[in-house]
This record gives C-alpha cells, sequence and structure tokens, in this order.
C-alpha cells in the first residue's frame, strides 16, 4: 500500500445530484428534478461500492462525505444503507466522521433524527446569508428564521454541526459583514466555512455579470477588507483559520476535508465524482459521468467511471502543493520532494521567503496569512 494515502488518510466522498432550485453562484453538478426514483439510486450506490471494494481491500475509511446538490433530500433509509455498505467492505475508527450537507428547511430539519440513526454525525448546513434580502440574491429558497430553526434541530440531534456563509456579496458593507459574522460566530458550535462571493463562468451570476448586470460587488480592496476581518473575529472567538475558507476550533476541523488538503486517497462515487486512488503504489485520478441519467445507466452495469488517468510524480507534487498549502499545516518538502523525485525551487523559495509570503517550520512549508492573500501567485512560483 502507498505510503502516499497513509500519510493523508482515505475517505469516500458520495455525490447526490439533486435540488429543489439551481441557485445562481453555483458551478456544482447539481440538477433539479421532479422525479427520482430513490430505490433504483439507492442500488446502484451500493453496487458502485461493491465494485470499489474489490479493488481497494483493506483500507481504513477514516471519513465519508454526503455532497451535492442537496444530500439532505435523500431518504434516510438511502443514506444508511450507503454507510452499513461503506461498514461492510472498510473497516472505520471508532468516532467515524460521517458528515451530510443539509439546505435549511423544516421538511429536511424533521430527517436528522433519521441521518443519526442512519450513522451520520455530522451536518453541514448552507445557510450562506443572515439576512433575506441576501438570501433572495443569492437564490436560497430559504428564509434566515427557518435557517436558525434548522440549526438548532441539527444541534439538538448531532454533536457536530458546520455551516457556511457567503461574503463579499452585492452591496455589502464591511460593517455589515462584522455584524453578520459576530452572529454567527455567536450561534457556531465548532466549525465556520466562510467563503467570498466569485464569479464562477457557467453559472447564472457569471451570465448576469458579462451582461453588465450583478452591481455592487466590492471592489478588491474592500474584500480584502472583509478577508482580513474574517480572520481577525474568527480568531478572537477561538476558530482557527485551518484553511483558507474554513474555520474550526481545536479538533473539530473537518476530517473529510483534510484528506483531500493533505493529499490523501478518496474515493468518489457519484455523478460527476472524481476521486484520487492508489492500486498497487501506481495512483490514480478517476471521475464518474456527470449527467444523472448517463451515470445512473452506466453504474447498473458497472461502468460509472470513466478511463482513468494514471498520475505521475511530477503530477502528484503539484497537486499536493496546490492543495497543501491551503491548509495552516502546509506541505512536508520532504514527501513532496519524493513525489517529484527533484528539490523545490530553492530560488523560488527565497524569494518568497524574503517576501514573507512562506515559512518553514520543520519539514513543513506553509504560506503565511499574507501569503494566503496571495496563495495562487505562491503556489505558481513553486510548482515543478
Amino acid at each position: 500500500m502507498s505510503a502516499d494515502w497513509q500519510n493523508g488518510g482515505f475517505g469516500i466522498y458520495v455525490h447526490w445530484p439533486f435540488c429543489q432550485a439551481k441557485c445562481p453562484y453555483c458551478d456544482f453538478n447539481s440538477h433539479v428534478s421532479r422525479e427520482i426514483d430513490e430505490a433504483r439510486w439507492r442500488s446502484a450506490y451500493l453496487a458502485e461500492l461493491d465494485r470499489a471494494a474489490i479493488e481497494l481491500p483493506g483500507r481504513v475509511v477514516n471519513a465519508v462525505f454526503f455532497g451535492g446538490g442537496t444530500p439532505s433530500l435523500m431518504h434516510p433509509d438511502t443514506v444508511a444503507a450507503i454507510i452499513a455498505r461503506i461498514r461492510k467492505h472498510w473497516a472505520m475508527p471508532n468516532d467515524p466522521e460521517i458528515t451530510l450537507e443539509a439546505n435549511p428547511g423544516s421538511v429536511e430539519a424533521g430527517r436528522f433524527r433519521g441521518y443519526a440513526d442512519g450513522g451520520v454525525t455530522r451536518i453541514s448546513m448552507g445557510v450562506q446569508a443572515l439576512n433575506d434580502r441576501d438570501l433572495k440574491r443569492l437564490g436560497r429558497i430559504h428564509t434566515v428564521a427557518e435557517a436558525k430553526i434548522a440549526f438548532d434541530t441539527a444541534r439538538s440531534v448531532f454533536e457536530r454541526v458546520s455551516f457556511d456563509l457567503i461574503y463579499a456579496r452585492q452591496d455589502q458593507t464591511l460593517q455589515e459583514w462584522k455584524n453578520e459574522l459576530n452572529e454567527a460566530l455567536c450561534l457556531a458550535i465548532d466549525h465556520l466555512s466562510l467563503y467570498q462571493l466569485t464569479i464562477e463562468k457557467g453559472t447564472a451570476f457569471s451570465d448576469r455579470y458579462e451582461k453588465g448586470g450583478l452591481l455592487g460587488l466590492p471592489v478588491e480592496d474592500l474584500a480584502t477588507d472583509m478577508y482580513d476581518t474574517t480572520q481577525e473575529l474568527c480568531e478572537r472567538a477561538g476558530f482557527e483559520a485551518y484553511e483558507v475558507s474554513n474555520h474550526a476550533k481545536l479538533g473539530a476541523e473537518s476530517r473529510h476535508n483534510l484528506i483531500y488538503w493533505r493529499y490523501g486517497d478518496y474515493l468518489g462515487i457519484g455523478p460527476g465524482a472524481h476521486g484520487r486512488i492508489t492500486i498497487e503504489d501506481q495512483r490514480y485520478a478517476t471521475e464518474q459521468y456527470k449527467m444523472p441519467t448517463a451515470w445512473l445507466d452506466r453504474a447498473e452495469i458497472g461502468k460509472a467511471e470513466k478511463p482513468r488517468n494514471p498520475l505521475g510524480g511530477i503530477d502528484q507534487a503539484n497537486e499536493y502543493l496546490i492543495m497543501g498549502l491551503r491548509i495552516s499545516e502546509g506541505i512536508d518538502v520532504d514527501r513532496i520532494e519524493a513525489l517529484a523525485n527533484q528539490p523545490l525551487d530553492t530560488a523560488a523559495l527565497a524569494h518568497l521567503t524574503d517576501l514573507e509570503l512562506v515559512a518553514q517550520n520543520g519539514p513543513y512549508l506553509r504560506a503565511t496569512p499574507r501569503g494566503r492573500l496571495l496563495l495562487n501567485s505562491v503556489i505558481g512560483e513553486l510548482l515543478f
């Protein structure tokens, strides 16, 4: 078994592609469908797990993540069946992290007990804003009041509940964001994901922006001030920035996402799901077919996955660099140089160090707080 996945761990990502409505900022593989044959979908997921288990025996699953789409639209029995099949095939720790993404709403909130009974241990809730005006602008179909009720319901069932907010929204002032973030920190248990609004190609927001719409987005200096304020207020409240957009109390970091950022192995199943798996010391990039109907048809005959892409040492080193510099612990220099079979560029490293954009602590190289603001440039300087 490869040391690469042992360093980062092994996780399983399950993609549920359906939503009640498509958010205008979202570029994830999500679809609105009036009719879903959930029994058929459940069987397809289980078949994919059975197929993967033959290739990946003896692993310990450190974390499972149900993402989407809106996984809280899945019936709890479907979620429970998938978790049970994972446990059948692989060992898990005594306190596994099994996360399910949820959107606020009374119907979905009522399912939380069923998810917990089925094995889910953590909820990640897409709140996105704490005022109704901006929720409407973001295309969300819940209100702030509904979000708080759902969050309280989740808290009554689960010890671990995280939620997401988007900032740098239209017409948002720095003081408004400070007020909203302080409210969020009062609500939060141990984890917050705080994302700056970005305009992704192929989204409704992108179309509006290109046509001269989407007015009131913050200028770069204001967006930077919002980012700095986010770091300051979260740190003061004990929510450390363990990743560029993720803040947690000590020990409450998302174990599943850390598998990505530490460049571990992860199995991705479901429409459009990506993965990184190591078989006989060869690491592969995997991707499943994207369109839900095509994926479902293919999964039923064991052909849901596109042809695999074997990754060479340089490819792996660059992926590890891109992922690992996002987290506060940084990258293991010995590991990345072993993957690349060559040292990091010493001149680039010295230059970035002089600019106080990176720092080395023992074997780990990390981006400084200033370096995180310019992370794409930092990574570009160090790529092999």
